[in-house]
């Protein structure tokens, strides 16, 4: 057994006790988990320095994480099921994704949204895997090894790409204020910092005597190995990339250990144990959200469905917005929070069967390993838009993009129609939680309904054999699967609407030879021919993405909804893409204002004869979403007081896009 103990700090009823339906109260426990794993097992072997970690005296490599778990105060009373919940950067994503909870909601929080999964009974679980997020409140965090060689920490070159959003001249080494990677040398002469203008733009080297390893403090400059120093200053918008050597090698990898000994700890050990959860298991689901649905992924290629006694750990796995992402979270010096589009683990294998990649020939599929060893679960992908502008497409294509590909029989893929990379919100904004700012109102569709439907159909699925809706993504046999290009030259129609001056391009990286075992030789790497192809969904006459699950604000629209927005001038580099943002562009109100404004889209009053008339052909979109099963009923009501407040919203008088009220224009 990996998991050798569970030192439980603290028990809570939640919501001062509150019964939810027949399931009744539920509880929070939260501790610490203690591992112990064997280097030597098989199903350990793709965790990089895994043998480079000091043993205990039983042979075995120990780590331990942050652990936390919802479940009903009476298990009898629950579903039998375990959700278990990969936190994003460390933060629970549960609550927000299925509860409504809002971003960052806790279980012991005051806002528990609407209660789904509690009504619905299920257990929920947590445990950090990232080793640079710091253990504290709202934040769960790994106690990872350190690979050492010859009893000495591993020393090798790391890569550290940053964008300020305003003017600084220090900045910590590490993404999201999580810990960073420290120089091994204050004065290391081959350390390099560089800077460029656009993603795959030239990069520009800083002189050395220009910038330190230091951070400036309170008017004095401090050497810190953590931070970069720069004399001239950061600019808001550049692209900065610090490369330096560093003496520490934690082993990262366990992390997605850290996840599968959980699970299987819950699910199959006895009480005498210490499982919280013994004998109240029957089916185990995993939902991870962007950079913890890419850690889905990573966790699927690498085959690590079983565990060390060859259990079986998830019946079912939400990937959700990962888009082709995976393979970042295991190899030496990861940066799991990174997203540069020059890390390593954003490449080939994309779908889940195997196929050559056309360059150098390799084959691969992300879950080759699991179904030649009989252990592949049923998997969920759901996309937004932003995903397929970066290379989305590529889970359901040949890597070329010329040919549309299957998914295996135990996977779905839905694509959600007008959607960004993060739920949207009301009301309309431009400010992002992130504190960046768009050119651009933030996209508003709120996708979270669709994610209900995917939990319900995949426990009928995984329990009862009912098979869930077909998959709905954009395809090339039929048209609406097309470049990027082809979809933004109707959005560039709009007034107002400027395109980026760089379109995203998932390319080929090189890192050297170390690359297929972890280790990542050349740094920057190097770039392989052509990038593989950026392929999105076709969009109607008002811009709106025609393929995938169409929720009412795409099928019965009062704006053109858009996978991509611009960065404001406030945060710099007005003419590039904010990183996962979309946009949403009002319909004009009326005819004679679609007409002052030149806009070619019909206005809402054009559209629909009144208020009563959008609402009622609103029900009759989500009825049909309900029929087709990627609709909850219980949603409806949400989904019509929703499109109720857009209305309102939309049709207020004044409601121009930021570019339009702030007269900002970018170049195309």
């Amino acid at each position: 057994m990996a998991v050798i103990g569970l030192d439980i700090t603290r028990r809570t009823t939640l919501a001062d006790e509150k019964e939810f339906g027949t399931v009744g109260a539920y509880e929070l426990l939260s501790g610490v988990l203690r591992f112990a794993v064997d280097p030597e097992n098989p199903r350990n072997a793709d965790i990089v320095d895994l043998k480079l970690a000091q043993r205990g005296a039983d042979g075995k490599v120990h780590f331990s994480t942050d652990f936390a778990l919802m479940q009903p105060a009476d298990p009898s009373r629950g579903n039998r099921r375990l959700l278990f919940d990969v936190v994003n950067r460390g933060r629970k994503t549960a609550l927000a994704s299925f509860n409504d909870a809002g971003p960052g909601a806790e279980p012991d929080g005051p806002n528990l949204g609407n209660a789904f999964l509690m009504r619905h009974g299920y257990t929920v679980a947590w445990c950090g895997w990232q080793h640079d997020v710091p253990s504290q409140p709202g934040l769960m965090g790994l106690q990872a090894p350190e690979a050492l060689e010859d009893e000495r920490p591993v020393r090798g070159r790391i890569a550290v790409e940053f964008q300020p959003i305003s003017a600084a001249r220090s900045v910590m080494l590490s993404d999201r204020g999580h810990k960073p990677y420290p120089a091994a040398d204050l004065n290391d002469p081959d350390a390099t910092l560089t800077v460029r203008d656009t993603i795959r733009g030239e990069r520009r080297l800083v002189p050395r005597e220009r910038w330190r390893f230091a951070r400036e403090e309170r008017g004095s400059i401090a050497p810190d190995p953590t931070f970069v120093y720069f004399t001239d200053g950061f600019e808001a918008g550049k692209i900065y990339e610090a490369i330096y050597a560093t003496e520490t090698a934690p082993v990262v990898g366990v992390g997605l250990l850290s996840a599968r000994d959980a699970v299987t700890f819950l699910r199959y050990e006895r009480a005498a144990a210490g499982n919280p959860c013994a004998g109240a298991i029957e089916r185990a689901y995993s939902f991870g959200s962007s950079q913890s649905g890419a850690f889905l992924r990573s966790f699927l290629y690498h085959g690590l469905n079983e565990d060390e006694e060859e259990r079986l750990v998830f019946d079912g796995v939400i990937a959700h917005i990962a888009g082709q992402v995976s393979r970042r979270f295991a190899h030496r010096f990861a940066q799991p929070s990174s997203t540069s589009e020059w890390a390593f683990g954003r490449g080939f294998p994309f779908s889940d069967i195997v196929q050559e990649e056309p360059v150098n020939g390799q084959r691969d599929g992300l879950l080759a390993r699991l179904e030649a060893r009989g252990k592949a679960p049923k998997v969920f992908y759901t996309n937004s838009g932003v995903e397929y502008r970066r290379g989305g497409a590529l889970i359901h294509t040949d890597p070329a993009g010329r040919r549309d590909v299957d998914f295996p029989d135990n996977v779905r893929g839905y694509f959600m129609a007008g959607t960004r990379h993060g739920s949207g919100t009301l009301p309309l904004t431009d400010l992002a939680a992130d504190g960046s700012r768009s050119r651009y109102f933030l996209n508003s569709i709120d996708y979270t309904p669709l994610l209900r439907a995917v939990l319900v159909n995949l426990d009928a699925w995984a329990s009862h054999g009912v098979e869930p809706p077909a998959s709905r993504v954009p395809l090339l046999a039929n048209g609406t699967l097309v470049p990027t290009e082809s979809s933004a030259a109707v959005h560039a129609t709009i007034p107002g609407v400027d395109l980026p001056s760089e379109w995203n391009r998932l390319m080929r990286l090189d890192f050297g030879p170390g690359a297929a075992e972890g280790r990542l030789d050349i740094l920057p790497p190097r770039v392989v021919e052509d990038p593989y192809p950026a392929l999105v969904s076709a969009v109607d006459s008002d811009g709106n993405d025609v393929a995938g699950i169409r929720l009412p604000d795409v099928s019965v629209p009062l704006a053109t909804h858009t996978a991509w927005n611009l960065r404001h001038p406030d945060i710099g580099a007005p003419d590039l893409l904010i990183l996962l943002a979309g946009a949403t562009h009002p319909f004009p109100r009326t005819a004679a204002e679609r007409q002052a404004a030149g806009d070619p889209r019909p206005s809402i009053e054009e559209r629909y004869a009144s208020k009563e008339d959008y609402l009622q052909r609103v029900i009759e979109a989500a009825a049909q979403l309900v029929m087709d099963r990627y609709l909850l009923e219980e949603d409806v009501e949400r989904i019509l007081e929703r499109a109720s407040l857009q209305w309102d919203i939309f049709t207020a008088a004044g409601t121009p896009t930021p570019a339009v009220a702030e007269g900002v224009s970018g170049s195309a």
